[in-house]
């Protein structure tokens, strides 16, 4: 046995060409890991979450014009109470909430500002003002399957489900619910009020 054999316990050294590939290997593992990783983050941004910008008074007291949300559509089905965003074609985004859903029946009571709900008037804490105005709904209506009716929770400053150019709204052009403020926008005073950050107040989903 010669010094060499004594110093390296018997081993030989890899040989250049052994180097090369080990670390060949190791590079195409963290590839795999980083490819993984963006794959799961996109994912999840389209599925699980994704944030988006409140434009507009329609929703307050619940939500401010320039709120950053976080919305979710992940298995999810619309339900009475949920404040949710949808599409609408060639225009911005809307924020409202679900009053009725498919096979419910929905009216408007404009004399006492209540809003009727399989003919019995719910409780809605969450309203500015009553819903002194049924604008171009003709009531009692059946919400069809695959829409929900909606309505803005500032009753006298909303582009609804009252409106004919949104009428019921259909279920596969809501982008998800919304589930929390992630930073607030400006109150009336031109103040944030860091305390909205989280879940949303008044949002009472699946209560009636």
């Amino acid at each position: 046995m010669n010094d060499f054999d004594i110093l390296n316990d018997g081993v030989e050294p890899d040989s250049p060409g052994e180097k090369s590939e080990s670390t060949s290997m190791i590079l195409h593992d963290w590839l795999q890991c980083i490819v993984f990783a963006i794959v799961l983050g996109v994912s999840a941004f389209i599925f699980v979450g994704r944030h988006m910008g409140v434009i507009g008074d329609s929703m307050l007291p619940t939500l401010f014009n320039n709120d950053r949300v976080i919305i979710s559509n992940l298995f999810y089905s619309p339900r009475n109470g949920d404040v949710v965003i949808f599409d609408v074609v060639g225009d911005t985004p809307f924020v409202k909430r679900v009053i009725a859903v498919a096979g419910q029946t929905i009216d408007i009571n404009t004399a006492t500002g209540e809003v009727l709900v399989d003919g019995v008037a719910i409780y809605e804490p969450y309203i500015s003002e009553l819903t002194a105005r049924g604008m171009a709904m003709e009531g009692p209506a059946t919400v069809p399957e695959g829409y929900v009716f909606v309505l803005g929770d500032n009753r006298g400053n909303s582009t609804d489900s009252r409106n004919v150019d949104i009428g019921f709204v259909d279920t596969r052009y809501i982008l998800g619910r919304v589930l929390f403020v992630i930073f607030p926008g400006h109150d009336n005073t031109g103040q944030r009020d860091w305390r909205r950050i989280g879940t949303l107040r008044g949002d009472i989903a699946g209560s009636y």
